[in-house]
């Protein structure tokens, strides 16, 4: 008995869609109606596509599906923050956050099932990593969280940060793919310069950003300004030090011309004096960028802690009297786990 492997309706372009119909015997508009149903509607069953004939939609269910994440659970902090375990399609568990404020309205996404990077302050950087997102999975996040920010607050989404597990540029062309859905007139329409990318720092992968010559921004996960402490806290950087990064970086602004965001987690007498600002002030004069000096977030696998208040207000302050545009990002959802570096999934017994 042949049993008809169904065809992820998503993980085809419009061109390659309209051939389908073609061979299907159907007009080649309702390849289009098809793809507006799916990316500008986010719809996520063929019952709602409501102007196809329902022996069409009868036909797509018979040899198509729609593989959408759902909420499996949610969690609210006292700051607002919302925290979303997202199920996958194969029954893999994400997570993603809202993050609520006065001016915008955050959506953190994650990009992989786990992380490979093994960063030693993360919670994801002790998980294993299972396996890339799909474009459609990292769009349905925001689908969802949009949904949420509405349902909740009243308010659209009005950025979107790749921050949450999992490293965006070792899932690069799905990481692409997701933000020209969300990005195109005919996907959510959301601006480029509305999302930011964050990464660990692998430079080959910067400089492809530069070639790629995106719109949207890039955010690095700095966290230290020399190799033997970043080394330490972060192997990534074994292979990818912090000159072959400023190299890279410094390519990816001449291809751009778009300023740089610095990551910057200040750890309790681990990389909190001000001689540790004066490396970070010197990494920072590679090209036109910014400094987010961003709260820890301890996590029951590492032993770090978030540095003194006196002291992160010290070391920004000699940021900004070296000219640098520098602000300090206080933890969101730390209640929840839904902080930065605190997203994992607990494994069930």
């Amino acid at each position: 008995m042949n049993i008809l492997k169904k065809t992820d309706i998503r993980s085809l372009s419009i061109d390659t869609l309209k051939q389908h119909f073609t061979n299907l015997g159907e007009p080649v508009f309702r390849a289009k109606q098809v793809y507006d149903w799916l990316w500008s509607k986010s719809c996520i069953s063929f019952d709602e596509m409501s102007n196809l004939p329902k022996s069409l939609r009868e036909k797509l269910k018979e040899g198509y599906l729609i593989n959408h994440i759902v909420v499996d659970q949610t969690q609210l902090s006292s700051d607002r923050t919302i925290k979303n375990t997202f199920r996958l399609y194969d029954g893999n568990i994400i997570e993603g956050v809202l993050i609520p404020a006065t001016e915008r309205m955050t959506a953190c996404v994650s990009s992989q099932v786990g992380c490979s990077l093994s960063c030693k302050f993360c919670a994801t950087g002790y998980m294993d990593r299972k396996r890339n997102l799909n474009p459609d999975e990292i769009y349905d996040q925001v689908v969802l969280i949009d949904k949420q920010s509405k349902e909740n607050y009243q308010i659209p989404l009005s950025n979107i940060v790749y921050m949450g597990m999992g490293e965006p540029l070792l899932n690069y062309a799905n990481v692409m793919k997701s933000i020209e859905r969300i990005t195109s007139e005919d996907g959510l329409n959301m601006a480029a310069k509305r999302i930011t990318v964050s990464t660990a720092g692998i430079a080959k992968m910067i400089k492809k950003l530069g070639d790629d010559q995106v719109r949207f921004n890039l955010a690095l996960s700095l966290h230290a300004a020399n190799d033997i402490k970043r080394n330490e806290i972060m192997p990534i950087n074994e292979q990818n030090s912090l000159e072959a990064l400023a190299e890279a970086l410094k390519y990816y602004y001449a291809k751009t011309k778009n300023p740089v965001t610095y990551e910057y987690i200040v750890f309790d007498n681990f990389n909190d004096e001000i001689e540790d600002a004066m490396e970070l002030a010197r990494f920072c004069r590679h090209l036109p960028c910014k400094v987010n000096i961003i709260e820890y977030n301890p996590i029951s696998l590492a032993d770090y802690q978030n540095a003194a208040v006196d002291k992160i207000d010290a070391f920004a302050d000699y940021l900004r009297k070296q000219g640098i545009n520098t602000n300090i990002r206080r933890s969101r959802g730390k209640d929840i786990d839904a902080a930065c570096g605190q997203l994992a999934v607990k494994e069930k017994a």
